[in-house]
């Protein structure tokens, strides 16, 4: 009796190590589904998370359009680049959208970030200003283009001056707003890729 339960076991083994693994698989592809379903990354949801950005920033980038004269196009060009789309630390924990440098008196955070020099891209640590929000940060990015610097106040005058945004991308990179050499294309490829411009009719 023994015997034929032993040889009943092993015609059983196979049996049930195929039902184990039919099981196993079947929890892991089940779990790999409900974690799509939970938090699917779809095209759709990129684009909605894209279109809520510039809806949260474009009325107030209107309003500076109204008082300075500042393209909507370029306000909202920029914050994307820099911010990349309001994600990046600078701009979610210390609302700054434009990679603005923070002098002396200004509340500021010291950060990694990449600068060009002689062409070459290297990793230095800066500071950068620190706002209360997102229009505080607005704001001081227009008044920049406004007031300009304190060793030339008409250095950005160019961008407000500008007939479309590829004149005041280009004005943007003449004044030295960033040390890449192709801020000016970079720009103008945003604010072409999600139509930017018709915000500035």
């Amino acid at each position: 009796m023994a015997s034929k339960r032993k040889k009943k076991n092993k015609k059983l083994s196979p049996t049930l190590l195929l039902f184990c693994v039919i099981i196993s698989v079947s929890v892991l592809i089940f779990a790999i589904t409900l974690q799509g379903l939970l938090h699917p990354v779809t095209t759709e949801e990129v684009n909605h998370s894209e279109d809520e950005f510039i809806s949260e920033l474009l009325p107030y980038a209107k309003k500076l359009q109204e008082q300075y004269g500042i393209l909507p196009s370029i306000i909202l060009g920029q914050a994307i680049l820099e911010s990349d789309w309001g994600k990046s630390e600078l701009s979610q924990n210390y609302y700054n959208l434009f990679g603005m440098k923070a002098s002396a008196s200004d509340k500021k955070i010291g950060l990694h970030t990449k600068e060009y020099e002689k062409g070459e891209c290297i990793e230095i640590t800066a500071d950068f200003k620190v706002y209360d929000s997102w229009e505080s940060s607005m704001t001081d990015h227009t008044l920049l283009f406004v007031n300009g610097v304190s060793w030339n106040p008409t250095l950005y005058q160019p961008v407000l001056q500008a007939k479309n945004y590829k004149e005041a991308a280009q004005a943007l990179q003449t004044a030295g707003y960033a040390t890449d050499p192709t801020y000016a294309s970079k720009i103008i490829e945003v604010i072409e890729t999600y139509q930017l411009s018709q915000y500035d009719q």
